[in-house]
């Protein structure tokens, strides 16, 4: 597992080692059960506070991008499933939305492109 944390980048230190892991989960470079450093071990190795390493932990774990499996360790879940219906119940609500504000259906897929580049690309 490689990461970098970049004092430069806009986002928190917290949000690149989530934005990262989550990345390689998805991407496969971290499989399904691929054991996670400690919460301390990563934190010294990339020379972050221990607090804000568990800060992206439990945000990863919310996402169900990883499982804690308590003195056994950290590992990568098995989320594709998870992150495929929780992005597609995100998708009906906004759908849902959209129509009874009265979008039209190129009007509410612009929205959407827009958001996905300003998320994607900033």
């Amino acid at each position: 597992m490689t990461l970098k944390i970049r004092v430069d980048d806009g986002a928190a230190p917290y949000e690149q080692v989530r934005a990262q892991i989550s990345e390689q989960a998805r991407s496969g470079a971290l499989p399904v059960g691929h054991r996670l450093p400690t919460v301390r071990g990563l934190a010294e190795s990339l020379g972050l506070a221990p607090n804000t390493v568990a800060k992206a932990y439990r945000a990863l774990e919310a996402d169900g991008v990883i499982e804690t499996r308590g003195r056994n360790g950290t590992y990568i879940a098995a989320a594709g499933n998870a992150a495929d219906r929780e992005a597609a119940s995100a998708a009906q609500t906004y759908a849902d939305r959209a129509h009874r504000l009265g979008l039209s259906e190129d009007a509410a897929l612009a929205a959407v492109r827009d958001a996905l580049r300003a998320a994607y690309h900033a």
